[in-house]
């Protein structure tokens, strides 16, 4: 499995199978923000409209690929505040659920979490639907749960769900240092 930065003619080039990555999760029940009645053209339309934020680099998309194709991806989003530029929002880690349960959730997180630090970034954000496999991911991979919101966000049958908030410190803060 390689995991690759993608550039934005990348992006443009791996929008049918980001979209089916995002089908497949709405369809297994992730709380990423989408109902159930997520078709492929509306996930690629999705997917395409943040095609300018790649372009300019206020995202930064990874996907993961092997020889069935893309399995997974994870990316961060870039605040445009000057006092936000110590920060980022790790969002969309989606594993294929054919592809679970062998670590690649993990890498995924691990490159944006190394990236960000390369980056000078020093503050990692997130947000997942409480009690979930992501929520278990996240704290097992040393975030912390700082938060929970009861009712924050519609699960894909329309359900609201509690969402807990993780940080984690990456890099070197010079906030931090003495």
């Amino acid at each position: 499995m390689t995991i690759t930065r993608l550039t934005a003619a990348d992006f443009a080039e791996h929008l049918p199978a980001l979209a089916g990555l995002l089908v497949d999760a709405v369809a297994d029940g992730a709380s990423v923000g989408f109902l159930d009645d997520l078709d492929h053209a509306a996930a690629a339309g999705w997917w395409r409209s943040r095609a300018a934020a790649v372009a300019d680099g206020a995202l930064a998309v990874w996907v993961a690929t092997g020889p069935a194709g893309v399995t997974g991806t994870v990316s961060l989003a870039y605040p445009d505040k000057p006092n936000a530029r110590h920060r980022a929002e790790v969002v969309k880690l989606m594993v294929r659920r054919d592809a679970r349960g062998h670590g690649l959730g993990r890498r995924l997180l691990a490159t944006a979490e190394e990236a960000a630090a390369a980056a000078g970034i020093t503050l990692l954000l997130l947000d997942t639907e409480t009690a979930s496999a992501a929520e278990r991911l996240y704290a097992a991979a040393g975030w912390h749960r700082y938060g929970i919101v009861p009712g924050y966000a519609a699960d894909p049958s329309g359900r609201l769900r509690d969402c807990s908030f993780f940080a984690k410190s990456v890099g070197k803060s010079p906030l931090h240092s003495g």
